[in-house]
């Protein structure tokens, strides 16, 4: 239990880290509001800086629309694109039957998924819930419980130095 709290320690410590690496700039981090939707229908939210986007494809069930944001951001260096897609008031009240983040222009390097519980705020998801591959952040079919409040990813850009 001592490994997995100090590994959690060092990869909220990290992120902050990261996220500090991050210019304040207009346009280079925004922080969007949408409308999560049930209804079992899929529904994409996307938004970008410069050419690189994150977009948040999802199917929910239960309900009615809750207010969410996504937050882009791209460090100061053009090497580092975050993008992070939460509900502000934690816990979601929705049973997500599908999730699917996908950071275009990067290649992932960090992801997390997140749900909350009475009291208990970013609850990371089970790793067998979601999978991380080259450019998106997925649900795992048949292992994943449905309940997501907070999705997170940061990718390294192919910014290449002339």
């Amino acid at each position: 239990m001592a490994i997995v709290n100090n590994l959690c320690v060092f990869i909220n410590v990290s992120f902050l880290l990261v996220s500090l690496s991050f210019s304040a700039s207009a346009e280079r981090q925004k922080t969007v509001e949408f409308n999560v939707k049930p209804g079992g229908v899929v529904h994409t939210f996307t938004e970008a800086v410069k050419e690189y986007e994150c977009s948040f494809t999802y199917a929910s069930q239960g309900g009615t629309n809750e207010q969410w944001l996504m937050s882009i951001g791209l460090s100061d260096d053009d090497k580092l694109f975050s993008c992070s897609v939460w509900r502000p008031q934690g816990k979601s009240y929705l049973f997500f039957t599908q999730f699917k983040a996908e950071l275009k222009g990067t290649k992932i390097k960090f992801a997390n998924a997140y749900t909350a519980s009475a009291g208990h705020s970013d609850v990371p998801l089970k790793p067998e819930e979601f999978t991380i591959g080259e450019s998106t952040v997925t649900h795992t079919d048949g292992k994943f419980s449905a309940q997501l409040s907070k999705l997170t990813a940061i990718g390294q850009t192919r910014h290449d130095e002339l």
